[in-house]
């Protein structure tokens, strides 16, 4: 992949693709993965952590992933993408244009990422970038979660 400067948003937008780039590194969402966010972050909704329960009550069949664990877990399941943005100083999470959890990651399952550039744009002090992501259950057909991230790199 080429890599394109920060500040030059034209070749950044064209880039901007409805298709989306290969999927990262697969990872395991195990029910010790779950039960470390659980703990972590104080969410023990039975859900998520009593898999006898889990596996009568549920929906799901048995115990599925937070979504925000599923969304935190990007890094470690993005590929390289459709970008490869230099010539910054730094770059700040800017924040969600939007966000949704579409599907759900049973304990367990395997996840992975890609992602595709949606548009660039000027910005003051430098260039916001928009980039959806799609993380989902490997071999599914629908994705677990969608993301729309902005980053503002300077």
């Amino acid at each position: 992949m080429q890599p394109t400067r920060f500040d030059d948003v034209d070749a950044l937008n064209g880039l901007a693709s409805d298709e989306f780039g290969d999927f990262g590194p697969p990872f395991e969402v195990t029910q010790q993965v779950i039960d470390d966010f659980a703990e972590l972050t104080g969410d023990r909704q039975w859900i998520h952590v009593d898999v006898e329960r889990a596996t009568r009550e549920s929906p799901f069949g048995g115990p599925i992933a937070h979504g925000f664990l599923t969304l935190v877990l990007l890094p470690r399941v993005a590929g390289e993408g459709a970008q490869r943005v230099t010539g910054h100083a730094n770059a700040v999470n800017y924040g969600a244009e939007s966000l949704r959890f579409l599907s759900p990651v049973p304990a367990g399952a395997t996840i992975h990422a890609r992602n595709r550039i949606v548009r660039a744009e000027h910005k003051s002090g430098g260039t916001l970038l928009t980039v959806e992501w799609d993380i989902r259950v490997v071999d599914a057909e629908k994705p677990a979660v969608l993301y729309r991230m902005q980053t503002l790199y300077r």
